[in-house]
């Protein structure tokens, strides 16, 4: 809406009524003053509305929701007594808050135990904790993308990577999905010295992978750093759960120096934070530059201490990854899609309010499932999202069986006639625009 205009297209003037005016019946009035931000907001709900884009903070033990394929505890470790003894004893030994920034008094013995495991399971030299994954990934793409970078983004990177690209000083060149040909191309015509490459290693919308291998062999051949988003493969990828990178003994090859790791500690670490990981050059680095690490309190000791029993659980329990595997594999047979690289299942619907339709309906029945609609999708369809957790039995498995082909079955001839077309991958709303931008 422009500055000065109502909803049903009367001017409103900037400032307020005329003397003798009256308000638009649908406008807020404060003191015979328009309200022009609480008109946005109302516009702004009512536009949400409509499009059925409207969102809900979902309290967890809402409708006796029974079994969870919505969460993102892959391990199902989150209630685990060793995890929460963890997470006490940290509490006990280093208290409620971290108190400070890391750089002041907020660096704890949780916090560098934590970096030292994390380094040692992932195959790197050195980590750094966040007190969020989303401040690691906004804090290495701003630490890395200097004036003289640009940065190569694949188009169905997560919002913390874009956010981060977008205060970045870089250039930016967002490319067509897993297209390793258009990675080449950009690398091959950029004009700044340094570049840096970057994906998520299992996608959080789609659950398909990454080519790690190929991009690499594209890093070394063209002088580039690579960084992947393991938020979504560790705890899930590999014989224990190290994620997809060192699944792939990436980390073995000449080259090695050249990938930069992120992950999360609130999805198979059951906790709460994130962590940039590589060389110890790496790390000094986004000590000395890093604002989120600079400025903000350090991670809460016990979300530190839990993370590290989570991680410690996934050490020594490697069958817990492979469980979460199995699931995944059953869950795609129930719904009929392919098997996903990693835990996440997505299954088109035809509309916002169709798959919403079908997350309360399956509620209703004791599952709780997820959502995904614009602009959280970066090609703009509507997806239910299932997420497999190592928790999820061969009971609960049938039920979830039951329950979804009713539900999709509901909607089948919904979905059969679907209008809801896919977007250009190459320009998905919560990407930058696929041309270079500054």
């Amino acid at each position: 809406m422009e500055p000065g205009a109502s909803t049903d297209g009367a001017a409103v003037p900037r400032g307020g009524l005329d003397a003798g005016a009256s308000a638009p019946a649908d406008a807020t009035v404060r003191g015979g003053q328009v309200d022009q931000y609480a008109v946005f907001l109302r516009d702004a709900a009512q536009r949400r509305e409509e499009l059925g884009l409207t969102r809900m903070a979902v309290d967890d033990q809402l409708d006796g929701v029974s079994i969870d394929l919505a969460g993102n505890d892959y391990l199902a470790l989150r209630r685990h007594p060793d995890v929460i003894a963890a997470a006490v004893a940290a509490l006990q030994d280093d208290g409620a808050g971290a108190g400070a920034s890391r750089l002041v008094t907020g660096t704890h013995a949780s916090h560098v135990t934590l970096e030292r495991e994390l380094a040692t399971h992932l195959g790197h030299e050195a980590a750094l904790v966040f007190s969020t994954g989303y401040h690691a990934n906004l804090s290495l793409m701003t630490a890395l993308g200097t004036p003289d970078t640009v940065i190569i983004s694949d188009a169905h990177n997560h919002a913390s990577l874009i956010d981060g690209m977008r205060l970045a000083k870089a250039r930016v060149a967002v490319t067509p999905h897993l297209d390793v040909a258009a990675v080449r191309d950009k690398l091959v015509e950029r004009t700044e010295p340094r570049a840096v490459i970057v994906v998520e290693s299992i996608f959080s919308v789609l659950g398909d992978a990454a080519p790690l291998r190929e991009l690499l062999d594209l890093a070394i051949e063209h002088d580039a750093l690579l960084v992947v988003d393991e938020a979504h493969g560790l705890g899930v990828i590999g014989e224990r759960g190290e994620g997809l990178v060192r699944a792939l003994a990436l980390l073995d090859r000449p080259g090695r120096e050249r990938i930069i790791t992120t992950v999360t500690l609130s999805k198979s670490l059951a906790a709460q934070g994130g962590a940039v990981l590589g060389s110890a050059a790496l790390r000094e680095h986004l000590v000395n530059t890093a604002r989120p690490f600079i400025f903000d309190t350090g991670l809460a000791p016990a979300s530190a201490g839990a993370a590290l029993g989570a991680l410690r659980q996934l050490v020594a329990r490697p069958e817990l990854a492979a469980r979460t595997r199995e699931v995944a594999a059953r869950l795609a047979d129930i719904v009929g899609v392919e098997v996903p690289a990693g835990a996440v299942l997505s299954v088109p619907m035809p509309s916002p309010r169709s798959a919403v339709s079908a997350v309360d309906a399956a509620r209703r029945e004791g599952l709780r499932i997820g959502c995904f609609r614009p602009p959280s999708t970066p090609d703009g369809i509507s997806r239910l999202r299932l997420t497999a957790n190592a928790g999820i039995t061969d009971d609960d498995l049938a039920d979830v069986e039951r329950i979804l082909h009713g539900v999709l079955r509901a909607t089948s001839h919904e979905r059969a006639g679907s209008s809801e077309s896919p977007r250009p991958a190459a320009s998905p709303p919560v990407s930058p625009p696929l041309e270079e931008i500054a």
